[in-house]
C-alpha cells in the first residue's frame, strides 16, 4: 500500500535516493539543491543507508568524483544547480562520452548574471547537448517518481548514458505537497542491483577509461552515443509503463492534457504546466477547445511524437523558461518548431518567453495567450511572438499578421 506523506521536492528526491541506496554520492552545496546532499548525509549518519558520501571542494570536483566512482563500477550520483552545473561543464561531456550511467539531480535555477537564485531553465537547457538524458517534473510526486525510474533507464545495456533528473528551483524544491511514496522493497525490486559489464576495478578485464580519441575513431564514438540516445526512447517508454503497473502512475515522453480535440495548445516544461492546466480548465468551461502538452523528456527529444500529438491543433504557443539569445526565442521553441516543420506543417507555432529568474506566470496570462492564438486564427489578428510575458517596459517581438500572411506581413519591433 502506498505511503501518504507531505514532502518538498528536495525531500522527495532525497527519500527516493535513500530507497535506491546508491553506492557513492559526491556533492558540493549550492542553492537551491543544497538540501538534497544535506538530507542524504542525515540518512547516512542515522544508519538508514550505507552510501559513501564524499564532500568535495567544488562542483567540478563533485562531477569528477562521480565519474570516477561510476567508472570504477559503482552506482553514483550528485546534485547541483545553476552555476554549479556550469562549473562542472567540462565533466558533463566526459561522463556522457564515457557512457557512464550516473545520475545528476538538478534543481533548475537561473544562471548569473545578474545574480539570481530563482527558477528558470537556463542551466539545464545550456547543457542540453552534452549527451545527458534529461527528464523534467511538474510537481513533487513526479520528482520522486522520475528518480526511481532514472537508473533503470540510464543503466540499460542499450543506453548506458548519464541522466539529469530536473525540477524547478524553490517552486517544487522547497514547496511542500502531498505525495505518495512506494514501499522500500518495491523500490529496491524495481530498480534492482547494478551489475556493470565493464568497469575499471575488474581485474579480469583490464581497460582504459577516457583515452585520447584520434580522428580515426572520434566520430564513431559520437555515433555510438547518438545510437544510445535513440535507444533511450524505447527504454524510457518501457520503464515508464512498468513503473505505472507498479504504482498506478504512468509516464511517457509527455502528458497530453485535454489535448485530444484542442484547437489551441501550449507546449511547456515544469511547474508552470500546473498554472496552464488551470487556464485550460477555465477556458474549457467557457467553450474554448484548448489543451496542453507538458514535455517530460527533453533528451532524447521526441520530435515525431510531439508533432503527432499537436497535429490536429490550429495554433500552439511554445513556452520557454530559458532565453536562447538568437533573437528568435528559446531552445524549446527552436526544437518544437523544427519538429512541426518536419512532420506537421499545418500547425501554426509561436514561441514565447516566460518566468525568467523566477518571474511569476499567472493563470490570467495563460488565458490571454490562448485567446490570442484564437484571435490570430479566427479573426486574422496579429500575434507578437518571442516577447517576454509579464515584462515591465519594452519587449522585443516579431509580429505575424493573419494565419495565411506572407513573409511581408512579418516584422520585428520593440513593443
Amino acid at each position: 500500500m502506498a505511503i501518504r506523506e507531505r514532502l518538498s521536492g528536495n525531500e522527495a528526491i532525497s527519500f527516493a535516493i535513500k530507497q535506491v541506496n546508491p553506492d557513492v554520492m559526491p556533492a558540493f552545496p549550492i542553492t537551491p539543491s543544497t538540501e538534497i546532499p544535506q538530507y542524504v548525509a542525515n540518512y547516512i549518519a542515522n544508519g538508514e543507508m550505507d552510501t559513501d558520501f564524499i564532500p568535495v571542494e567544488s562542483e567540478h570536483s563533485s562531477m569528477s568524483a562521480t565519474i570516477g566512482a561510476s567508472a570504477a563500477g559503482a552506482r553514483a550520483l550528485t546534485a547541483t544547480s545553476s552555476c554549479g552545473l556550469a562549473l562542472m561543464w567540462e565533466e558533463l561531456y566526459v561522463a556522457a562520452s564515457n557512457r557512464l550511467p550516473l545520475a545528476l539531480c538538478l534543481v533548475n535555477r537561473a544562471l548569473s548574471g545578474p545574480i539570481n537564485i530563482n527558477c528558470d531553465h537556463s542551466d539545464s537547457m545550456g547543457a542540453r547537448d552534452t549527451g545527458f538524458i534529461q527528464i523534467y517534473a511538474e510537481n513533487n510526486q513526479e520528482v520522486y517518481d522520475n528518480f526511481i525510474q532514472a537508473y533503470r533507464i540510464s543503466e540499460h545495456k542499450d543506453v548506458r548514458l548519464p541522466i539529469m533528473i530536473c525540477q524547478d528551483g524553490f517552486i517544487t524544491s522547497h514547496a511542500v505537497e502531498n505525495i505518495e511514496l512506494l514501499e522500500d522493497d518495491k523500490v529496491k525490486n524495481f530498480v534492482g542491483e547494478y551489475n556493470p559489464e565493464n568497469y575499471l576495478l575488474n581485474a579480469e578485464q583490464p581497460m582504459a577509461m577516457g583515452p585520447y580519441a584520434v580522428s580515426n575513431y572520434y566520430m564513431e564514438t559520437k555515433m555510438a552515443q547518438n545510437t544510445a540516445m535513440q535507444n533511450a526512447k524505447q527504454v524510457i517508454l518501457d520503464v515508464g509503463k512498468e513503473f505505472g503497473e507498479m504504482s498506478g502512475r504512468n509516464y511517457g515522453f509527455f502528458e497530453e492534457y485535454r489535448l485530444e480535440d484542442a484547437d489551441y495548445a501550449f507546449v511547456i516544461i515544469g511547474s508552470a504546466a500546473g498554472t496552464s492546466k488551470d487556464a485550460v480548465d477555465k477556458l474549457r468551461e467557457e467553450g474554448m477547445k484548448v489543451g496542453l502538452l507538458k514535455l517530460r523528456v527533453f533528451r532524447p527529444f521526441p520530435d515525431i511524437e510531439i508533432a503527432k500529438a499537436l497535429s490536429n491543433c490550429k495554433a500552439v504557443a511554445i513556452m520557454d523558461r530559458s532565453e536562447g539569445f538568437r533573437s528568435k526565442g528559446g531552445p524549446l521553441g527552436s526544437e518544437v518548431k523544427a519538429a512541426l516543420y518536419d512532420y506537421a506543417k499545418n500547425v501554426t507555432a509561436f514561441n514565447l518567453i516566460y518566468g525568467l529568474g523566477g518571474r511569476d506566470f499567472t493563470v490570467e496570462e495563460a488565458e490571454g495567450i490562448y485567446k490570442e492564438l484564437a484571435g490570430y486564427v479566427e479573426e486574422g489578428k496579429s500575434f507578437e511572438e518571442y516577447r517576454y510575458i509579464g515584462l515591465r517596459g519594452e519587449s522585443y517581438s516579431v509580429t505575424r499578421t493573419g494565419q495565411k500572411g506572407s513573409v511581408n506581413d512579418i516584422k520585428s519591433e520593440r513593443v
